[in-house]
């Protein structure tokens, strides 16, 4: 209750002063005829008969308010026990997208919580006798009828263009019931070629989510961009029917972070995280099995660790801190030992190192020495590409950052645009851009729409769905040039 009172300005009181409301009798499900110059009232199993100027014929009572012709006094009901429901108090304002009414009852009362929704129409019954709906300040566009039945407050809700959701659920302490309404803009559906289609569509996760997906039965996903150069998405890929921004990236340098394959040749090491990866239109998710090899001056190989997945032996590929207390760094540009310098120290852009306990590097190394590293997945994929967290595994939630190889967890909590790679059961492929959400609620959307698996890809800024050149997803400024996409072609 204290919360809902600390929504100040939203809320409006209505006492129940509605006794001698009088109201159609088609408002409590009553029809009215003339017969014999009486006004006779029937409907769900009762008969009420007016005679003008004489009173109340069926039932005699004096002390019942009076009808005037089609309309019927709400309490000369009430007090003949026509409602078999308890009276409740009724409150009503705004909570985020949603309408919101609250009905305050003498005692909770009626099922469980439901939820469902339709397009321009929709029919809810409230188990309780609720006057104060009447006065409902209802959103822009969203017509509707009240009826008063023995069972309960029935609403028939109508709004043109648009699209009806609601969840109605009980609250304990004090008891209420609490229905949000919540009009939503028409979902979106456009063919782009056999078997793909553009979708704007709305999830659940439980409050309205919209997503701005491209969807395909088949065709060719490829990475796109390069490293270092940044470019818009359509730009990255001008002939494809969507483009999809991809993975993260080193602002300062463009340098990709995180496991880019290319036609089977690999364009960045792993980081750490989940990884898209891909043969034909058949799709895994996965933490990528990758196996990388330094070779030394003189022909001999070492199999080392890559950034976060550390070995006693580690390449470190991404700009920023590397290395440990008592480790060496061996720094490599163009091939070549640039320095040998004690841990940690920066890894500049353009340049990757070689980590490894002081004193014992795994063969004798000098500054100018040739030095090269080179990597493949096990087993191998023609493409894949790295983003993080995972979202949705199989079917089930499954997103767990802290299990993916993020330093600041602030870009995972804050209210964002999201992009997303997801596949249904079926096969069917989504690229996806949400509107400002967190991953773990996108995550929940995905599963409500039937997403099988899932992975966030880059997302705030750097979020954006073009398709046909046009971007699809609304965006507060100029969009962001990035260093990798997905392109997804016709089939």
């Amino acid at each position: 209750m204290r919360r809902l009172a600390s929504l100040l300005g939203l809320w409006v009181l209505f006492s129940l002063g509605l006794g001698q409301s009088l109201l159609p009798a088609g408002a409590f499900g009553l029809s009215f005829r003339e017969e014999g110059g009486a006004w006779v009232y029937e409907g769900a199993g009762v008969r009420l008969v007016y005679v003008p100027g004489v009173g109340w014929a069926e039932p005699p009572d004096p002390s019942l308010p009076l009808p005037d012709r089609e309309r019927v006094p709400l309490e000369a009901l009430k007090r003949l026990g026509y409602f078999q429901v308890p009276e409740a108090g009724t409150r009503f304002g705004v909570q985020g997208r949603a309408f919101r009414l609250v009905l305050d009852l003498p005692a909770l009362h009626g099922g469980p919580a439901q939820e469902g929704g339709g397009r321009e129409r929709l029919s809810l019954l409230l188990p309780y006798l609720a006057p104060g709906a009447l006065q409902a300040s209802w959103p822009q566009g969203v017509q509707v009828q009240t009826r008063f039945l023995p069972e309960g407050t029935e609403l028939r809700l109508e709004a043109p263009g648009r699209l009806l959701r609601y969840r109605l659920f009980p609250l304990q302490d004090p008891p209420r019931l609490v229905l949000d309404l919540y009009p939503l803009a028409p979902e979106v559906e456009e063919a782009l070629a056999p078997g793909v289609r553009y979708r704007e569509v709305w999830a659940f996760a439980p409050e309205p989510l919209r997503l701005y997906l491209v969807e395909a039965a088949g065709g060719r996903l490829l990475p796109v961009g390069r490293p270092g150069a940044r470019a818009l998405p359509r730009d990255l890929a001008p002939g494809a029917l969507a483009v999809l921004n991809g993975g993260y990236f080193d602002p300062a340098s463009g340098t990709p972070i995180g496991l880019w394959v290319q036609d089977g040749v690999t364009v960045a090491y792993p980081f750490g995280r989940v990884a898209l990866l891909w043969e034909g239109f058949r799709f895994f998710l996965g933490f990528p099995q990758f196996e990388a090899v330094v070779r030394g001056p003189s022909g001999e190989r070492v199999r080392v660790g890559v950034n976060a997945s550390r070995a006693r032996h580690t390449a470190h590929t991404v700009p920023g801190p590397v290395g440990r207390e008592g480790e060496e760094v061996a720094l490599v540009r163009g091939d070549r030992v640039e320095a040998i310098l004690p841990a940690p120290q920066d890894l500049p852009p353009g340049a990757w190192a070689l980590t490894f306990p002081r004193g014992a590097p795994p063969f004798p190394l000098r500054p100018g020495d040739p030095l090269g590293l080179y990597g493949r997945l096990d087993p191998p994929f023609a493409y894949a590409l790295e983003g993080g967290p995972l979202l949705v595994r199989e079917g089930q939630y499954a997103f767990d950052p802290a299990r993916e190889n993020f330093r600041d967890p602030r870009p995972l909590q804050a209210v964002a645009p999201q992009a997303a790679v997801a596949w249904t059961r079926e096969g069917r492929l989504w690229l996806l851009v949400s509107e400002p959400t967190t991953p773990g609620v996108l995550a929940r959307a995905l599963l409500s729409l039937g997403a099988w698996n899932a992975l966030r890809m880059d997302g705030g800024g750097s979020a954006q769905l073009w398709v046909r050149g046009q971007l699809r997803n609304p965006y507060q400024g100029p969009p962001r040039p990035v260093v990798s996409a997905l392109a997804l072609y016709a089939p």
